[in-house]
């Protein structure tokens, strides 16, 4: 027996499905009648379902699998290297003259200037492997999270601070207990923001480089005029995209619990 209310819950969740993506059901529907009624050529634009076929014979052959985990593992070791080290060195920009004194001249420079620009650097000096390539997505994606750290730390309320070291709070105990937490909701938005960069700068180095990869995979197909796979990359790539931002939503959700937006409405 189903249990009580199911009903009205899974007429709730199909509502929220169908809201959430019928865009994105009419935007492939337009794809694929456009790809058939042959107002482009297979070459153009190859229809959705032949793209989904190619889909399912990388899956079985397991080229998919290879192409998906070095793009993911090139992405999540840049991600874990923005998170700690820009967090790191955001903290002791705001927390140490000597450190801000420092740093805050190359953030200034370096945040609105591309840096994929240092890609033929970092080929001279570490070659075309994983190495270079997870240096130039840190490079790239290092700087919203430092930005955002130094921008919370100092939007923490200095009332708040005063209390703490009048009722005897020590530095670490201030760092642990009163910075870090106060700080925490905009440090998740950097890396918000970060996340989604390290797969596009990994797919876009992916390309420029050559070897495994969706990016090398998706490069391979366009030089063997293989527009098929070529669109078969776009779309995982969208698919991996759209999960891991949900996955870094629902952490988000998970570790500001005690915080008043976990209350607010989200469409996350």
């Amino acid at each position: 027996m189903p249990p009580d209310g199911w009903p009205e819950k899974a007429a709730r969740f199909t509502y929220i499905v169908v809201t959430r993506f019928f865009s994105i059901a009419v935007l492939l529907a337009a794809w694929e009648i456009l790809a058939r009624s042959g107002t482009f050529t297979p070459f153009q634009l190859p229809a959705l379902s032949n793209v989904l076929l190619r889909i399912w014979q990388d899956a079985v052959t397991g080229d998919l699998a290879i192409n998906t985990a070095l793009t993911l593992y090139r992405a999540l070791v840049s991600f874990a290297i923005c998170a700690v080290g820009g967090v790191a060195i955001g903290m002791a920009m705001s927390r140490n003259r000597l450190a801000h004194w420092f740093f805050d001249p190359i953030i200034s420079v370096g945040f609105p200037m591309p840096k994929i620009a240092f890609l033929p650097v970092i080929i001279l000096w570490l070659g075309v492997y994983d190495v270079s390539k997870i240096s130039i997505i840190v490079i790239d994606a290092i700087f919203p999270v430092i930005a955002a750290t130094v921008i919370a730390i100092q939007g923490i309320e200095r009332e708040l601070l005063w209390s703490a070291r009048n009722m005897g709070a020590r530095e670490r105990e201030m760092l642990w207990q009163i910075v870090l937490p106060a700080a925490l909701p905009q440090i998740m938005t950097g890396l918000q923001v970060a996340l989604p960069l390290t797969l596009i700068v990994a797919v876009v180095a992916e390309m420029l480089m050559g070897g495994y990869g969706l990016g090398g995979a998706m490069m391979t197909a366009s030089r063997f005029a293989n527009s098929t796979g070529v669109f078969a990359g776009i779309v995982e790539i969208a698919v991996i995209g759209y999960c891991l931002v949900k996955a870094m939503a629902l952490l988000r959700r998970r570790l500001l619990i005690w915080h008043q937006e976990a209350n607010e409405p989200t469409t996350a």
